[in-house]
Order: structure tokens, then C-alpha cells, then sequence
């Protein structure tokens, strides 16, 4: 049995045990795939000091995110087609999530509908949307949503279109998945994961398949993308979307200090430098090397997450000590999940706490609110600046 030290061996196990069309759904990017491979890679560039002769008794890793209280600064980012990667995957990872002490957020694209994981949970977790052209459909949703208890919104605000992504356009991505020949081979190789879904009627895009209409195949993330969203978003819109909420408000895909001013103008709880994973414009500059500029320019009015690339506690631990208020953990968390179902998201989570917590201690900090630029050793040029 394999001894999980790091999140590397759950995805050893994920790509053992998920059907390929999933499993390059999870990890890849758009187009040459630059951008998905520098958000991970720039975090190599920022190195830590060690110090020594401290006191590393009574440490924490506890923190707020918008006055939530949670573990670490650590939440579950929205993913799509979870269910597809385990059965019933949105409820295992909201029930790992709320047993760990940290946030779930439910993507609009998600196999379980946001009423199958309130079912399965005890405390309010968090939802995403799109920027959708339907205001009823916009509406229901959000009431849905409402009705679940959920505790904040995450408006997604770098996906009015979708970035060209290569291997799920020669997959032919959906859920659930089409068979053809190559589909049908590579299923049979993953008995585990069929039986799993055999075991399930959730197989659908839940919170879609008998709420939208008009949409001609729900069952493709590509075809509802290109129906259904809204390519005509401007600030307007996305304000008035907070409003239609109503509460708590996290803005998603934020990469440019000029959108940051007006995310936090508009009010904005949080809003979370990403890049959407290297899955929308390939050649951005990844995620870690926006943030710093972006806590300068808007730390002070609103908090400031990050997205995209975290494979770590110490990325979790790099982002603190640049300003970050929060991260957002993605991919790390669906190897758990397509590894190990619950128990491997809560595998990731102990992966990224633990070495959060001992890097911490080995860079003489006890305390996570503590954490700040002076642990760090960064390149000069590592400013946020390209010339």
C-alpha cells in the first residue's frame, strides 16, 4: 500500500485509476500548455530562509478566510465534472472539506447538484457561477443556491469564452462520456471506476440537466460554454450579479492590477488571482508572479487569494508571504479524489498542512498570520513586471 508523503503519489494513483478523457480534463492546459506549466514551475523561483535558534512550540495554521474561520488558508476551488472523476465526487469532497475544517466551493459544472451536496453536508459551503446570458436561469440558481445555506458566491469572471483545450477537444469530453472505440478500451482498463459508476444515477451535469433550457447538449462542457455564456460581460454585469446575491462575494480570474482596482471597487469580499489554471489564455503570466503587484495595488480594500499551481504546503506558504490572504487548491485535491475518493481529498489536504506547518516552523514562524515577505529570498525581477 502506498504511503502518501506528497501529492505526487496521489497523482501517480489518480492517472492509474481514472479514464484518460477525465484525467486530461483535470491536467492540462489551453493550446502549448505554457502557462498551466509556469503556474507550478514559477513557485521554484521564490526560495525560503531558514532560520534557526526559534521557538517552533504551539504552532498554527489557522487563519480567516472573509471571516470564515478554517484550518488553513486553504479552500477547495470549484471544479467541474468532480462526479466523474469518483462517483458522486462533489459530495466526497465537500464532506472531506468540512471534516478538515477548510471551504468547499461547487461549481455550476458539477455531477452532484448544489441540493445532493447540501444533503450530504452539515455546514454551509460555497457556490460558483458563470456569467451566464439567462438571468432566470441566473436567478434559480443563485435562489438555489440561497435555499442550500450556501455562505458566499463565487463569480467566475475570466470565462465569457472558452480557452482552447487540445486534449478535450480530441477526447470528446462530456459527462457522461460518449463511447466510441478509444473511450470504451480505455474504460475497460479502469474496472474500479466503472463499477463506482455503475453504482451511482448521478452522471449527469446536475445543476443543469432539468433547470436550463435551451442548451442542445448537456452533456458538453464546450457546447453549453458556447451557448449559454455570456461573451458580452463588461463590470456592469458583474456588479449586478453581486447584487442578485445579495451577500458574500468572491471574484474569480483575476490576472491584472487595472482589474483588480475595479473588482475591489465594485466591492468585492475576495477576489482570487488566477489564471483559471493555465486553461483560458495560454502565454499569461502565471498566477504567482501576478500577486504580489495585485496585493499591492488592492491588499488594502479587499482580500487577495491565489489560484493555479499550488502542488504544496510551501506554495501555500510562498503565496501567504507575498500578501495572499488565501489560497485555492484545484488539481491537488482531484488526484485525491480520483485516487481515493473522501479519503484522498483528505490525504491532499493533511499533505498540504503538514508541510505548511513544518516549512513554517523551519522558516522560524509559529503562527501562519504571522507569515510575511521576510521568509522569503525572491528574484529581483520577480516583481509581477514583464519587459
Amino acid at each position: 500500500m502506498t504511503v502518501i508523503t506528497e501529492i505526487a503519489d496521489l497523482k501517480r494513483i489518480y492517472r492509474r485509476r481514472v479514464p484518460k478523457m477525465f484525467f486530461d480534463y483535470a491536467e492540462s492546459g489551453s493550446w502549448t500548455e505554457q502557462t498551466f506549466r509556469e503556474n507550478s514551475s514559477d513557485f521554484e523561483d521564490i526560495r525560503l530562509r531558514q532560520r534557526i535558534a526559534v521557538d517552533m512550540d504551539n504552532r498554527t495554521t489557522a487563519a480567516q478566510m472573509i471571516g470564515q474561520d478554517v484550518a488553513m488558508p486553504v479552500a477547495l476551488a470549484p471544479v467541474g465534472l468532480l462526479g466523474m472523476q469518483s462517483a458522486d465526487g462533489e459530495i466526497k469532497a465537500a464532506k472531506a472539506a468540512e471534516a478538515f475544517g477548510v471551504p468547499f466551493t461547487l461549481s455550476t459544472m458539477s455531477i452532484c447538484s448544489i441540493e445532493d451536496v447540501a444533503e450530504h453536508t452539515t455546514q454551509p459551503f460555497w457556490f460558483q457561477v458563470y456569467t451566464l446570458k439567462d438571468d432566470d436561469f441566473m436567478g434559480r440558481l443563485m435562489q438555489r443556491a440561497k435555499d442550500a445555506q450556501c455562505s458566499a458566491l463565487v463569480i467566475t469572471v475570466d470565462l465569457q469564452i472558452l480557452g482552447q483545450r487540445h486534449k478535450d477537444l480530441k477526447n470528446g469530453l462530456s459527462a457522461p462520456p460518449k463511447l466510441t472505440p478509444a473511450s470504451l478500451a480505455n474504460m475497460m482498463t479502469k474496472v474500479p471506476w466503472g463499477l463506482e459508476m455503475l453504482g451511482t444515477k448521478r452522471r449527469f451535469f446536475g445543476n443543469i440537466v432539468g433547470h436550463a433550457s435551451g442548451v442542445t447538449d448537456p452533456s458538453s462542457l464546450s457546447s453549453w460554454t458556447a451557448e449559454a455564456f455570456d461573451p458580452s460581460l463588461d463590470w456592469d454585469r458583474i456588479k449586478q450579479l453581486m447584487d442578485m446575491w445579495g451577500g458574500k462575494v468572491i471574484l474569480k480570474g483575476i490576472l491584472d492590477v487595472e482589474d483588480a482596482e475595479k473588482a475591489a471597487e465594485l466591492g468585492a469580499d475576495a477576489i482570487m488571482v488566477s489564471n483559471h489554471g493555465g486553461r483560458q489564455l495560454d502565454g499569461a503570466l502565471s498566477s504567482i508572479k501576478m500577486l504580489e503587484p495585485i496585493v499591492q495595488a488592492v491588499g488594502h480594500k479587499t482580500e487577495v487569494w491565489l489560484d493555479s499551481g499550488i502542488r504544496s504546503g510551501q506554495d501555500v506558504l510562498k503565496a501567504m508571504a507575498l500578501g495572499a490572504k488565501g489560497t485555492m487548491i484545484g488539481r491537488s485535491y482531484v488526484y485525491g479524489l480520483g485516487a481515493k475518493g473522501e479519503a484522498g481529498v483528505t490525504d491532499a489536504l493533511r499533505v498540504i498542512q503538514k508541510e505548511l506547518d513544518l516549512s513554517m516552523a523551519l522558516c522560524g514562524k509559529r503562527n501562519i498570520a504571522d507569515v510575511d515577505r521576510n521568509i522569503l529570498l525572491v528574484p529581483d525581477d520577480f516583481q509581477g513586471r514583464y519587459r
